[in-house]
């Protein structure tokens, strides 16, 4: 995405904040993260480029209402819905996108922030579109473990990925993804270590993850986390989706035993205190994103307008 591009859709975001959902100044700056004086160039910008008329002549307008009725539906704190492209059949292409440019404003800030991570493509891919940015004022913690099965890192794990572009002190989490019983997983979560990783991970201000799903390539499988007997017994056992390896059904609720009991990854952040914000999209995380949200398991969502219009169609 290129920085006129994205200029224009910070833009379009301002104008439709302002001019359609009747916002102020400094609640588009709050809103957006950004300050008074750029929420004001945004929405002149949104006027001189010719995005207001009567509507928002841009097809970002129909993402944003769309995401002020997810907002709305599940008592969302925040939402950003990205269109969708008919002819491409990527799960990650928009979202991945979206989420970098939502966690660029984070890096931005000035105050301090704990950043906590998830795992997977869409994250990774969002990591890899961030700018080069000095940001040794912020902490991003890992939320899952770092080794593969095979003894070697991870290959979707996001904090090392961050820290090829983004200058920030980071907290890697040195476990499996899932460990080989829940004996060994009270062990390594006891190391001294990981205490404190733990404990990090459990006070982030923001929280980024990613939604697995659950069909016969799901990434836990492909990617050597689980095996297929594991698999067919957490899909017999209503398995919808997983956030950072913790298996989880229609509802939101968690998957008793199988392997939540064995998952090495931390807890996902309390979403009283942490912004939990999930990057999925696609038919085949239908279920996951729907459980999630049903179980409050976040609150806050990047998807695409497809994904948005099931949510609210079958809600």
């Amino acid at each position: 995405m290129s920085k006129r591009v994205s200029r224009l859709d910070d833009a379009a975001r301002a104008g439709w904040l302002y001019y359609v959902a009747g916002n102020t100044q400094d609640q588009i700056a709050t809103k957006l993260g950004v300050s008074r004086q750029s929420a004001q160039r945004l929405v002149s910008l949104a006027r001189s480029e010719g995005l207001v008329r009567v509507q928002i002549d841009h097809p970002i307008a129909n993402c944003l209402e769309l995401s002020d009725a997810l907002r709305e539906r599940f008592g969302l704190k925040f939402v950003d819905v990205v269109p969708t492209d008919p002819g491409s059949d990527s799960t990650i292409t928009g979202v991945a996108e979206a989420a970098s440019a939502e966690m660029e404003r984070w890096l931005k800030r000035e105050e301090p922030v704990l950043i906590a991570v998830g795992t997977g493509r869409t994250l990774k891919a969002a990591v890899e579109l961030l700018p080069r940015m000095d940001c040794r004022h912020h902490r991003v913690v890992s939320l899952t473990g770092n080794i593969a099965p095979d003894g070697s890192a991870a290959y979707y794990n996001v904090v090392f990925t961050m820290s090829d572009s983004v200058n920030v002190r980071s907290f890697p989490m040195p476990l499996p993804v899932i460990a080989t019983s829940r004996s060994e997983r009270e062990m390594l979560h006891a190391q001294a270590m990981i205490k404190p990783t733990l404990a990090l991970a459990a006070r982030a201000d923001v929280t980024f993850v990613g939604i697995g799903d659950f069909t016969e390539d799901a990434p836990l499988y492909v990617d050597g986390f689980i095996t297929s007997a594991e698999l067919a017994a957490l899909r017999s056992a209503g398995a919808a989706g997983e956030i950072v390896g913790w298996s989880f059904d229609s509802d939101g609720k968690m998957i008793q035993g199988i392997t939540n009991e064995r998952v090495a990854s931390s807890p996902i952040p309390p979403r009283e205190t942490s912004l939990v914000i999930a990057a999925a999209k696609g038919h085949r995380k239908f279920p996951g994103i729907s459980g999630a949200l049903r179980g409050n398991l976040i609150n806050g969502l990047i998807t695409d307008e497809e994904t948005a219009e099931h949510l609210l169609k079958t809600a």
